[in-house]
């Protein structure tokens, strides 16, 4: 991606945030776990994953709570590689909303665009706006969608829940670009463009 390996942009990101104190790595392969460790990033650790939270059908949740049954922490920010246009000031933000009566936090953009979808009956309805009183894009808020890129939450929360987030939520909004998370080739070119373009600034 861009000249390194995808993984890279989330752990530079994470070993450039002030909150976070220690970033697990964790895989079941032995060419990702070399590749991480000869990145120097001083806050890394490789772990293992167990058969079942590596499967193509665990999770994201079976291996956190597997991390928690192991490891001592207070609070626990989930950093997805997927998502290589992640940031520092992205997590530390995150971290600044995550105090008080707050229990959880996530990233997520804006999206200014009209959502549809078919009813009882079989015909379509708007979900988002009155299509009698089509707002400008300028004038339409849109709505936030997650991007995949980080989620916070505490230990304690983790395990009572069972879920990446629960509780009083709050959300960091990212730029429009970070939407694309690399599921599909066609995300790779985007994002891979996107990241040229940031160096050439």
């Amino acid at each position: 991606m861009a000249g390194k390996p995808l993984v890279w942009y989330a752990v530079q990101a994470a070993n450039n945030c002030k909150y976070i104190d220690c970033i697990y790595i964790a895989t079941d392969s032995d060419e990702i776990k070399d590749t991480v460790l000869s990145f120097g990033f001083d806050k890394v650790q490789v772990i293992g994953r167990s058969i079942e939270s590596a499967s193509d059908t665990a999770s994201t949740e079976y291996g956190m709570l597997e991390f928690a049954a192991k490891y001592d922490f207070e609070n626990i920010v989930l950093i997805q590689a997927t998502s290589p246009l992640i940031t520092s000031v992205d997590l530390e933000r995150g971290f600044e909303m995550f105090s008080g009566e707050t229990d959880s936090v996530l990233s997520v953009v804006r999206q200014k665009r009209f959502i549809w979808k078919n009813n009882s009956t079989g015909f379509a309805e708007p979900i988002n706006y009155d299509f009698l009183n089509r707002p400008r894009r300028q004038e339409f808020d849109g709505f936030f969608v997650e991007n995949g890129a980080f989620y916070i939450t505490s230990k304690a929360a983790l395990l009572k829940s069972k879920c990446r987030i629960s509780g009083n939520i709050k959300i960091v909004e990212m730029p429009e670009e970070s939407y694309f998370e690399i599921d599909e080739p066609s995300d790779w070119i985007i994002v891979e463009n996107f990241l040229y373009s940031s160096y050439e600034k």
